[in-house]
């Protein structure tokens, strides 16, 4: 008896208010996971492109000059009869340039929202909600094929969507939101292939930024070994990416069970510009659609860049999100 009282104490167990946290974010994982599987039909399709508004041009008549004298008409921009379909004449171009309406000084750049491996845009129907409704007018959710088998070869294609993006909207800068692998593709292009001059801030869900230890039965998929730790795709993201541009915010949560380690989901790279922002109390499908995690989101798209009036940041939340 007296050599029980020499013990040191035991080290006290996890209660029950970590069990019903794990409880809480289970059940919450399942509604999650039956309301995506209601409306994933509905994200099969790509998104409608809103066409680019075509200005009017001027009747094609013709002028007097100062004599008045009828001065002959205006060479007409419309194209020509001998000019291939799908070109775009010098003519046409001119007046595309000449008619672009200028930006307003309050625009926010475009959001480009970017799904996880096997699913598609109705990933965020909640987020994409919350951002229309605070005021960001240009949202473009892509799908990438579930049969792509390299996050290079997504991460190409992404740029040339954001490209064309640019050039629909007028502006030089998006900021994108991705969800797990789609977070992984947004960052292969900025830091891999120059997306930094086009991309101003990339927002991560859950993405295995260091690799993750995922269920062995899901490595027979390409792109899932590419996630892994220790992957040729995690060791060139591990490179040095000396003055990139674009500055990240990645939320992790300690609940996350597709994250193993949960660590995995933070940025950790010296040269890049990042905050990483623990949440708690939500696993990872969740992390797309929780109101919490969508305000914490609208405040890192809302923060100046550098350079920028930066009065307003001071004293920002961004850094520790807490959801029960």
């Amino acid at each position: 008896m007296k050599l029980l009282l020499l013990l040191p104490p035991l080290p006290r167990l996890p209660g029950p208010r970590m069990s019903s946290a794990l409880l809480g974010a289970t059940a919450l994982e399942l509604a999650v996971l039956v309301g995506h599987l209601i409306a994933y039909p509905f994200g099969l399709t790509p998104e409608r492109r809103p066409p680019r508004p075509r200005p009017t041009r001027p009747a094609n008549t013709g002028t007097h000059g100062p004599d008045g004298s009828e001065t002959a008409p205006r060479a007409s921009t419309t194209r020509s009869e001998t000019a291939p379909r799908g070109t775009t004449t010098r003519g046409e171009a001119a007046l595309h340039a000449a008619t672009a309406l200028p930006l307003a000084a309050d625009d926010t750049p475009p959001v480009v929202l970017l799904h996880g491996f096997i699913d598609n845009r109705s990933a965020f129907v909640v987020l994409r909600r919350a951002l229309t409704r605070h005021g960001h007018r240009h949202l473009e959710s892509l799908n990438y094929s579930p049969l792509t088998r390299d996050i290079r070869a997504a991460a190409d294609l992404l740029g040339l969507h954001v490209e064309e993006i640019c050039a629909r909207t007028g502006h030089s800068r998006v900021d994108i939101v991705g969800h797990s692998l789609g977070g992984l593709i947004a960052r292969y292009y900025v830091q891999r292939l120059g997306g930094d001059r086009r991309v101003r801030t990339l927002v991560t869900l859950g993405t295995p930024h260091g690799g993750t230890a995922v269920a062995p039965g899901a490595g027979i998929h390409p792109i899932v070994r590419q996630m892994r730790g220790g992957s040729s795709v995690i060791e060139e993201l591990r490179a040095p990416a000396p003055g990139c541009r674009t500055r990240f915010v990645s939320f992790w949560s300690e609940l996350d069970q597709v994250m193993a380690p949960v660590e995995t989901a933070c940025v950790d790279h010296p040269d890049l510009d990042a905050v990483n922002v623990r949440v708690t109390g939500i696993g990872h499908l969740a992390l797309p659609v929780h109101p919490t995690v969508a305000a914490a989101i609208l405040e890192a798209l809302d923060a100046p860049e550098a350079g920028e009036d930066t009065a307003t940041a001071t004293g920002s939340s961004i850094g520790t999100t807490s959801v029960a």
